[in-house]
């Protein structure tokens, strides 16, 4: 059987100026990066087993206006130069997320000496400096302006930190304050709360204790609390006396639906719990967004979220060319918190209660919100269009407006389609005032299409063809003030 198009492994890496087909806004005049694999299997006979798994690779496209001419972007993609990397090339790929067979006492122990630097993931800026992320302490350093592989990065001051992170960091765009979440393994199992000053700085939030540590790969954030979901995909810790199981890293975690989902509500001033109410068992990724209402006594929060696990199976390469999906799709689900009696100076022990709202369960994936409207109320939501159940990968993007819960799409000039992310409009008026980037893949032409849609009616207004088709990839980030060295 021919391998999905959207799953091949890229051999080649190409840096070009190309031709608009449209126009574009005169104000878009910076650069997106997305990351996520470029390769699954390599020359020297190695491969990977899921999607999660595939080599880091980074594609750079930059809105570069030039007077007098048509518009054009610089477009480049570039493998990270990891250990990783190194390893696949010379036949040695040891496993990652889903790929490989350790123990648990193996595979922490490597987190501790030599952490795993596959960071295929997203790329987020601590300062002035862009890291390449994944589930890893270990981020991977990179100029933006020519995806060049800069070193390691590897936080060894004082601050307690953990064997697993958050993929995902979170920004509060009034302040600037970057936010990540760490595992921590040992006598006390903890999840640890910082942010980040820089690359060697961090301050200690706080420390909540654990049981069992749960899989976790993005949190929430507001103006005054940080929100951290425990899905009951759960590690026992226990698991580090057990010598000689052998299954792949994810496959160690085990779902306990009895536990439900737990709901840390932390204090970002004093690192206190605020509040941990338990909701019904659910799953997912990605917190699109939280905000405060009532003065800061009630946190709601957007979850895109699946009703167990089973999608993690669901994403091994060979369920995945071989078009057995069967397994359902995202739901934007919204939850609000309602923290209870809160005195003006402290925190008494409130009863928190929880209401679930599901905002959208015909099917998402890789959902987005703006990046002016973080830890703000936000209107409008943008992801990958999905059937439900998954039968087929995602053949349009979609806006769903929170407020009428109405949705539009678009699914033009391309088979398939990738994460939208939406750009705002630096002197715009309203929320949906920008545009949204997406990649779409043809398979057909065999090539991949930069798609630039207008924020309010996802119209098009321009596409870029690019000279291969990229593997589906992960996350994206639109630096504004980044453009070609």
């Amino acid at each position: 059987m021919s391998t999905h198009p959207g799953f091949h492994s890229l051999t080649t890496e190409t840096d070009t100026s190309i031709s608009v087909e449209g126009s574009l806004p005169s104000w878009l005049t910076g650069t997106l990066i997305r990351n996520g694999p470029g390769a699954f299997s390599f020359p020297e006979g190695s491969s990977v087993d899921h999607w999660f798994d595939g080599l880091a690779m980074l594609t750079r496209f930059t809105f570069e206006p030039v007077d007098g001419a048509d518009d054009v972007i610089h477009y480049q993609n570039r493998f990270l130069r990891t250990d990783a990397y190194a390893d696949a090339r010379e036949g040695e790929f040891t496993g990652g997320f889903a790929t490989g067979e350790t123990t648990l006492r193996s595979r922490l122990a490597g987190f501790l000496t030599a952490p795993y630097d596959n960071t295929n993931i997203i790329i987020e800026r601590v300062d002035n400096t862009f890291l390449a992320l994944t589930e890893s302490p270990r981020s991977v350093s990179v100029d933006p302006t020519t995806l060049e592989t800069d070193g390691h990065i590897e936080y060894d001051g004082t601050e307690p930190t953990g064997q697993l992170r958050c993929a995902h960091f979170r920004r509060d765009p009034a302040t600037g304050t970057l936010l990540t979440v760490d595992t921590s393994f040992g006598r006390t199992n903890e999840y640890h709360i910082y942010t980040l000053d820089s690359t060697d700085s961090q301050t200690h939030v706080g420390s909540v204790p654990t049981e069992k540590p749960a899989y976790m790969h993005s949190f929430g954030l507001t103006p005054r609390y940080v929100i951290l979901t425990e899905f009951p995909l759960r590690l026992d810790p226990l698991q580090f006396l057990r010598p000689g199981r052998q299954d792949p890293f994810i496959e160690q975690f085990e779902w306990e639906p009895d536990r439900g989902t737990r709901i840390i509500i932390i204090d970002r001033t004093t690192g206190d719990i605020v509040a941990e109410p338990v909701v019904d068992p659910v799953f997912g990724f990605h917190h699109i967004n939280a905000f405060e209402r009532d003065g800061g006594r009630t946190v709601v929060f957007d979850l895109e979220t699946v009703p167990d696990d089973t999608s993690i199976d669901s994403l091994y390469l060979d369920t995945l060319r071989n078009g057995e999906l069967g397994t359902l799709a995202g739901r934007l689900e919204r939850f609000v918190v309602d923290l209870g009696s809160i005195a003006d100076d402290r925190y008494g022990n409130p009863t928190a209660t929880v209401s679930q709202q599901m905002l959208y369960d015909d099917g998402t994936a890789l959902p987005t919100a703006s990046p002016a409207q973080w830890c703000q109320p936000h209107r409008y939501i943008y992801a990958m269009s999905m059937e439900q159940p998954v039968t087929e990968w995602a053949q349009a993007v979609m806006k769903f407006d929170t407020h009428t819960t109405h949705s539009i799409e678009y699914q033009q000039g391309a088979d398939y389609f990738s994460e939208p992310i939406f750009v705002p409009n630096p002197t715009g008026n309203s929320r949906d005032d920008g545009v949204v980037l997406t990649l779409g893949l043809d398979a057909d032409q065999d090539r991949s299409r930069l798609f630039v849609l207008s924020g309010d009616t996802l119209a098009e207004r321009a596409r870029i063809t690019l000279p291969h088709a990229v593997p589906f990839d992960f996350h994206g980030r639109y630096f504004p003030n980044v453009h070609v060295a």
